[in-house]
């Protein structure tokens, strides 16, 4: 069995596998509000104590940069190192890997119409790159690329890379930006704290104050503005101000998507994850969003032609934090066994 979890700046996933064949079927699963723990190993240790198995390895997707071992979250004040957790739970096996490169390695196993929905059909040339992109608490982003026999999932930190506005309002919003933060990346600006900041930057730009101020400071004082901004802004003409943010925020994930397939070179697909776009599904569908993906100049007929995928399954982290914890944990007990015969 293993223990694998999905950890993110807003909530955590943890779930019990007992198998690679049954991943869709987890033993136990609970998912948590991650700011109401000190650090992972006493949320672990509360999903634990309720959920009594016997479990020696753990893999974990971490919404952060993995080096050694080791991983600070983004958005979140976790340091999380697979020896602290060795040590303090007792378990003799845990992996640690980023969130986008869990979500990227589950991507070739989602089933059509139920893990994932067309937003662009293009023509997908088989074996071609894939990109992965997810707007959330922050924004992630990953590649696969097909080694000869399989898709391999690569990490990446370009959702931290310099947002680059295409238009005079987008120039107003980075300049806005820029009197708050000396470096304006595009997870500032498309992420849930990032819509946030476009529905304010909209708000003091618009003569219109007085009349969205209950609904403003509504979504000012919110733990999570996204679910209000995103209600108003589909709630058919309650609110402009959140229209006018959620249209901004779809652009500007269209053009970091593209941005991201054009430097991989993405010819399979563009697979749209992460917590925020199922949530405003009806505004991805309405065509466009995949403007904005296609809206590259010289190379917009290439980009027309990359098929564009939103994920809707919530656990796709979660699946492939197990996945590949079974992966490894097969691979290091294949290692023992060869040794041992090696010196028998």
């Amino acid at each position: 069995m293993i223990l694998a979890g999905d950890v993110g700046g807003t909530k955590t996933s943890i779930a019990v596998f007992s198998s690679k064949r049954n991943l869709r079927k987890p033993l136990a699963q609970k998912t948590f509000s991650s700011p109401r723990f000190r650090d992972i190993e006493s949320l672990l240790f509360e999903f634990l104590s309720k959920n009594k198995y016997s479990i020696d390895q753990a893999c974990f997707a971490v919404a952060g940069p993995v080096i050694g071992g080791k991983s600070s979250i983004t958005n979140l004040p976790w340091v999380i190192s697979e020896r602290q957790i060795k040590r303090v739970l007792g378990i003799s096996s845990v992996l640690l890997i980023n969130d986008l490169v869990a979500t990227a390695s589950f991507v070739p196993f989602l089933n059509p119409n139920v893990d994932y929905l067309v937003l662009n059909k293009g023509r997908p040339v088989q074996h071609g790159t894939i990109a992965v992109i997810a707007p959330g608490t922050g924004l992630g982003e990953a590649f696969l690329i097909w080694d000869g026999k399989k898709y391999r999932a690569f990490a990446s930190e370009g959702g931290h890379s310099d947002f680059a506005p295409r238009d005079v309002l987008q120039i107003e919003l980075l300049k806005y930006m820029l009197q708050k933060l000396d470096h304006v990346s595009y997870e500032r600006v498309c992420s849930g704290p990032g819509l946030k900041e476009i529905h304010t930057f909209y708000h003091k730009i618009v003569d219109a104050r007085e009349r969205h101020a209950e609904l403003s400071k509504i979504i000012t004082e919110a733990d999570d503005p996204v679910p209000i901004i995103v209600k108003a802004a589909l709630g058919g003409g309650r609110c402009d101000l959140c229209e006018k943010s959620l249209d901004t925020f779809v652009a500007i994930m269209g053009a970091e998507a593209s941005n991201l397939a054009l430097k991989i070179f993405a010819t399979n697909a563009v697979y749209i994850a992460g917590g925020i776009p199922p949530r405003i599904r009806s505004a991805l569908e309405d065509g466009k969003f995949v403007e904005a993906i296609t809206k590259k100049g010289r190379q917009s007929e290439l980009l027309a032609d990359i098929p564009v995928y939103l994920v809707l399954n919530p656990d796709v982290c979660l699946l492939g934090a197990a996945k590949l914890g079974f992966e490894k944990f097969s691979e290091k007990g294949e290692d023992r066994r060869v040794h041992a015969r090696h010196f028998r």
